[in-house]
């Protein structure tokens, strides 16, 4: 179903957030939050996977009045979508774990 999106690391990032529990219905700020990510990034992120099946939505029944906040959508990987989002993250020429392994290295001199 779908292709293989391109594993840019936001991608990565949004992808081991839903992985840490790949059963659990995440909404946008939850994302953001476990993904170190902003909206505007994950948004699109998020749609791109829906559209290739690799993950699914649904609004809260919620009234927005009754709540004092507009109402959520929540996602969920699909069992297809969670084994593709394993498969990618393994081959990701660039993976997020390299990338913060450097990040957290000593610039220059000794430890």
């Amino acid at each position: 179903m779908g292709s293989t999106p391109k594993m840019t690391i936001p991608t990565q990032l949004v992808l081991r957030a839903f992985l840490d529990d790949p059963t659990r219905e995440m909404y946008g700020l939850e994302i953001c939050a476990a993904s170190g990510l902003a909206s505007g990034t994950i948004h699109p992120i998020l749609a791109r996977f829906e559209g290739i099946g690799w993950l699914e939505s649904r609004f809260e029944d919620v009234d927005p009045h009754e709540a004092a906040r507009p109402r959520r959508r929540y996602y969920q990987l699909t069992p297809d979508g969670a084994e593709r989002a394993r498969l990618a993250l393994a081959q990701a020429r660039t993976k997020v774990g390299m990338l913060r392994d450097l990040t957290q290295r000593p610039m220059g001199g000794t430890a």
